[in-house]
C-alpha cells in the first residue's frame, strides 16, 4: 500500500490532482491541495500515481 504526501508550499492550486483522483485529493478554501486518503489502495492508488505525474508543481509524493 502506498502512502501519499503533499508539499503544500509547492502547490499552485491547479486542481489537476482533484480531477485525476477525487477520492484522494481535494482543495481547501484557498484552492490548495488537501489529502483525503493518505493510504489509498487499488484504483485510488493508481489515480494518485497519475495525479503525481500530472501535477505541474510536483507537489505530490507517493511513498511505496
Amino acid at each position: 500500500m502506498a502512502r501519499i504526501s503533499v508539499d503544500t508550499g509547492k502547490c499552485i492550486g491547479s486542481a489537476q490532482c482533484v480531477l485525476a483522483a477525487p477520492d484522494v485529493f481535494d482543495q481547501d478554501d484557498d484552492g490548495f491541495v488537501t489529502v483525503l486518503d493518505d493510504s489509498p489502495s487499488g484504483e485510488a492508488e493508481s489515480s494518485a500515481r497519475t495525479a503525481r505525474g500530472i501535477c505541474p508543481a510536483q507537489a505530490i509524493t507517493v511513498h511505496d
